[in-house]
């Protein structure tokens, strides 16, 4: 049975992955900074937990001890929005949503490289708005930006492992539910700047996700999942 770490697994998109994993026969290991939140969806789902913080290197070390048996795959969806204008940035914020996105999933590759399987891969999370710059959007777009350049390096460092991105647009992950009434505005406004005339729904992702884990010929690459949100001109 192969073995999966989700790190972000206990939310959102990152709960999704888990769930589908599960159902698909993988051995699931949920990582988050969250613990307690990991371990119920880890005991709800027959998986298990562990703590991983991606602003927190000795959480990454620690993990991949405990995993030191081997890993097939690694999915990483964590962030830390910064949306504020360029006059409004604050260094910290600024710090930390790069270490969420870049320099948090680079320390994960060092600490679990050496456990592996050279038949396994990565996959990280990009997003539309790296593609489609606005105000407002600097930190996200240049982090989300910056991870189809990361995918693309860290799989020519650590080939055979592959090393893939996602590229989402809008997802109705339950990460929107805290804008109560205004999200059904959000997810119309998404669905209009599309191609395909709907906002992203999480099986979206989670169906490009397993796919991915066992596309062999693929690395390197970012697969943009925005319903051609990019190519809509009107």
């Amino acid at each position: 049975m192969e073995r999966i770490l989700v790190i972000g697994g206990a939310r959102a998109l990152g709960a999704a992955v888990a769930r589908r994993a599960v159902q698909d026969g993988y051995d699931v290991v949920i990582g988050a900074r969250d613990l307690a939140a990991a371990e119920a969806l880890a005991v709800e789902l027959g998986a298990t937990a562990v703590r991983i913080d991606l602003q927190d290197e000795t959480t990454m070390a620690a993990a991949a001890a405990l995993l030191a048996d081997g890993i097939d795959h690694l999915v990483m969806t964590g962030s830390a929005p910064h949306d504020v204008r360029a006059v409004e940035l604050e260094h910290d914020k600024l710090v930390t949503a790069f270490t969420a996105k870049v320099i948090g999933p680079m320390l994960v590759a060092k600490h679990f490289a050496p456990v592996l399987r050279p038949t396994g891969s990565i996959v990280v999370f990009s997003g539309v708005v790296g593609w489609r710059p606005g105000p407002g959007s600097l930190v996200k777009g240049v982090t989300n930006g910056a991870v189809e350049y990361l995918a693309r390096h860290l799989a020519a460092d650590l080939a055979p492992v592959r090393v893939n991105a996602i590229s989402p647009g809008v997802i109705d992950s339950g990460a929107w539910d805290r804008l109560g009434d205004g999200k059904a505005g959000l997810l119309s406004k998404s669905a209009a700047g599309t191609l395909v005339g709907r906002s992203g729904e999480s099986d979206d992702i989670v169906d490009a996700v397993m796919w991915l884990l066992r596309a062999g010929f693929i690395s390197g690459e970012t697969v943009h999942l925005e319903g051609g949100a990019r190519h809509k001109t009107a």
